[in-house]
């Protein structure tokens, strides 16, 4: 009865989400009709949804473990004006495109590398830390651009991040590999159910042989890559570097990432579930936009949603629970 159970559960999540997505394509069909349903609306939906998208990947195994982290929205800005400052523009045109991707993944992964030595070695709790790194990044972006839009002027960059294979931008097909890869190294390698472990039991993980310092940082360091990534996204979507690039990114990838089924608490976590989180939030965005309803209608409206989601999260624990006993 419990193995059944067990089963059941991650079904019947995976089932609601799928539930509430189909719930919002229909709203949004029945509300704006062809202008929701048309192939470039769809494709809209996707594109905005890359960046957050991508960065939820790598937050669903920082939460997985048990942990958080509040400055990948400020890394994102970080990384898209370091990536375009004329200096990095300058050597793209010199050695290739390459380098303001190079450029936007190094800082993304530099700073979460430091979040994780602060929080596996320095022992500061993952909210301060990453607070903390959230407050020193954005402040670095707005001295390195000086408060200012930085154009990208690489042509070569955009012939390859603008381009849209078989008709999809090259920026979704980016989520879909990132999100591909990620599932595989959450469900199918060590590394992801080590993951598992360390967010479910760090204790029973020490002692089972798991060096949990490193593998915390490890994680750190992967969320700051996908922040990396998102900003090669922005830059490729906006053709410009910004310090205000990603304000507020955090809150909505943290939302996705709970809303899929990730437990805050640490110790169960899917990237399916993550990945059809994004979806929803996106198409509510544009359900919202095609509408034009007011923005603080949508804010409660996600909010309500978080809500749900977690108090849904609540009960299936409790259910899994006396199921087992």
């Amino acid at each position: 009865m419990s193995q059944r159970s067990a089963l059941m559960g991650p079904a019947l999540r995976m089932g609601g989400l799928v539930l509430a997505l189909i719930l919002l394509i229909v709203v949004g069909v029945a509300t704006a009709g062809e202008r929701f349903w048309s192939t470039g609306n769809l494709i809209t939906v996707l594109s905005l949804a890359a960046v957050t998208g991508v960065v939820s990947i790598g937050m669903t195994f920082v939460i997985t473990s048990g942990g958080i982290d509040l400055s990948v929205g400020a890394v994102v800005g970080l990384a898209s004006v370091w990536a375009s400052t004329l200096a990095t523009q300058y050597a793209a045109e010199d050695y290739g495109w390459w380098v303001i991707v190079v450029t936007a993944l190094a800082v993304g992964l530099v700073a979460g590398l430091i979040n994780g030595l602060l929080v596996a070695y320095g022992k500061m709790p993952a909210f301060m830390a990453t607070l903390a790194m959230l407050a020193a990044a954005r402040g670095l972006a707005e001295i390195i651009a000086g408060r200012q839009t930085q154009i990208v002027d690489v042509e070569p960059f955009f012939d390859v991040f603008q381009a849209r294979p078989l008709g999809v931008p090259v920026i979704v097909w980016i989520f879909v590999v990132v999100a591909a890869a990620g599932w595989f190294l959450l469900n199918r390698t060590t590394f992801g159910r080590r993951t598992v472990a360390v967010g479910g039991n760090p204790e029973a993980s020490r002692l089972a042989g798991i060096k949990i310092k490193r593998h915390t940082l490890y994680l750190y360091g992967l969320a700051g890559l996908t922040a990396g990534i998102g900003a090669v996204i922005l830059l490729a979507r906006t053709t410009a570097g910004s310090s205000t690039h990603g304000t507020l990114l955090e809150l909505d990838v943290i939302a996705a990432v709970v809303v899929g089924g990730t437990l805050l608490a640490g110790g169960r976590g899917t990237i399916t579930g993550t990945v059809l989180g994004v979806l929803i939030f996106s198409t509510l965005t544009n359900v919202f936009v095609l509408n034009n309803l007011d923005s603080s209608v949508q804010a409660i409206a996600k909010g309500a949603i978080i809500v749900g989601a977690v108090l849904l999260q609540q009960w299936f624990a409790s259910r899994e629970r006396v199921s087992t006993t």
